[in-house]
């Protein structure tokens, strides 16, 4: 990248060649909660789900289809948002999208049929995917070197910790003031977000000449970053990491089912993973500055490959109780916090003009390889843990091959 480009990607008032000056803990909390949103959004129904059918006059397939909407939307739009966010600034973009996303969850909480409700969910989605995009890329704008690392490991505490919580306040919701109170509730947080974002984020983002075209700089970005090594290495990193995650979320209430465990008893076991996770990422903001972020990946896949092994030996040996499949993944969550935060640091970090390009590139590679993992669950069976391991084990060998050509690229620049 040139000096000009690097200089353009600093925020107003930090001197070339000087890392950003240390924003308020305030912008902090405020992108955190901006990235956080979209997951509230995504999760905070899910409770309420198994009703619609009954209550809307649909079938439980049709149902999917407002979920379903949702990630399509949130996944898609990532690409469009992170380059116009490099273009005219992320403040400008998020708004925007903020404005989509509570005109969605207003227009759900209003709806009276299925088609309604999806295609609700669908413009919820396409708006909250700003917040994920113009967060991840607004960590590169205002934070550097191992700071950038921790307060990606912030977010992805708040990764780990908002779906469930998000799930629990919205059961509550549903039995004491119906299904809409969710969608009010999404409505009134991004109304909370936006006062956040319009008063409290500064305005970042690179500006290029007026005379230029949008979609041709958007594509222009695109391919900026598919010459970059480095930054597709990165991506492979994270979108196979997520795949991992996804096969697990698939694949737990079919092992669990094999052990005898209810849906009411799915949950406890399943939280072994997002708990650990959090306290994986809390791990990563604790020691990136002492060890490093290349080492901390190496420890993050070292623990995930352990994990996921130590599930498959004890399926083998099946002892019959369903901790010999949920405790050994504590393994799993805590090397994902520590592997995760460090990626995607990584995807943004690389090409700094581009962060918002890069944000996009990545929440589309996680929502796409997501997908993969939860379908390829489907192709075996699930008599035990063997089979979901095998597959898991799987996605994590395609993560550590593309970090191992990362760190062999890294000791020849």
């Amino acid at each position: 990248m040139t000096p000009a480009a690097a200089n353009a990607a600093l925020p107003s008032g930090a001197a070339p060649g000087a890392g950003p000056p240390a924003p308020h803990p305030f912008v902090t909390a405020n992108l955190v909660a901006q990235i956080a949103f979209g997951l509230i959004a995504m999760t905070i129904c899910l409770p309420s789900m198994p009703q619609w059918g009954a209550l809307l006059g649909a079938g439980q397939a049709g149902v999917q289809f407002t979920f379903g909407g949702y990630l399509l939307a949130f996944g898609c739009l990532q690409v469009v948002y992170g380059p116009l966010s490099d273009r005219h600034g992320r403040k400008q973009v998020l708004v925007a999208g903020l404005v989509l996303a509570l005109a969605g969850s207003v227009l759900a909480a209003f709806a009276h049929d299925l088609p309604g409700l999806v295609g609700a969910r669908v413009v919820q989605g396409a708006g909250a995917a700003a917040g994920t995009v113009v967060g991840r890329a607004s960590v590169q704008d205002l934070f550097h070197g191992p700071q950038r690392t921790r307060v990606m490991a912030y977010i992805g505490m708040a990764m780990g910790l908002c779906p469930p919580a998000a799930t629990i306040v919205g059961g509550q919701l549903h039995e004491r003031f119906g299904w809409q109170s969710n969608f009010v509730l999404v409505a009134a947080l991004a109304v909370a977000m936006l006062a956040a974002a319009w008063r409290g984020l500064p305005a970042t983002g690179a500006r290029p000449p007026a005379r230029s075209h949008w979609l041709r700089d958007m594509l222009g970005a695109y391919a900026r970053l598919a010459r970059e090594p480095g930054f597709v290495l990165h991506v492979a990193v994270l979108a196979a990491t997520v795949a991992t995650f996804y096969a697990f979320l698939g694949g737990a209430p079919l092992v669990l089912s094999s052990y005898g465990v209810g849906p009411s008893g799915v949950g406890v076991y399943i939280m072994a993973v997002p708990l650990s996770y959090i306290g994986g990422n809390y791990l990563t903001s604790r020691l990136v500055r002492r060890l490093g972020e290349r080492l901390l990946m190496a420890i993050g896949q070292a623990l995930t490959a352990a994990g996921i092994a130590l599930v498959i030996l004890l399926g083998v040996a099946g002892t019959g109780s369903p901790l010999e499949f949920s405790l050994p993944l504590v393994l799993l969550g805590i090397g994902h916090g520590l592997l995760v935060p460090t990626c995607m640091a990584g995807t943004v970090g690389l090409v700094p003009a581009l962060a918002g390009a890069a944000a996009g590139v990545a929440g589309l590679a996680q929502q796409l390889t997501g997908a993969l993992g939860g379908w390829v669950v489907g192709w075996v069976r699930h008599d035990g843990p063997v089979n979901l391991g095998l597959l898991m084990l799987g996605f994590t060998l395609c993560a550590i091959g593309a970090q191992a050509a990362l760190q062999r690229r890294s000791r020849r620049s």
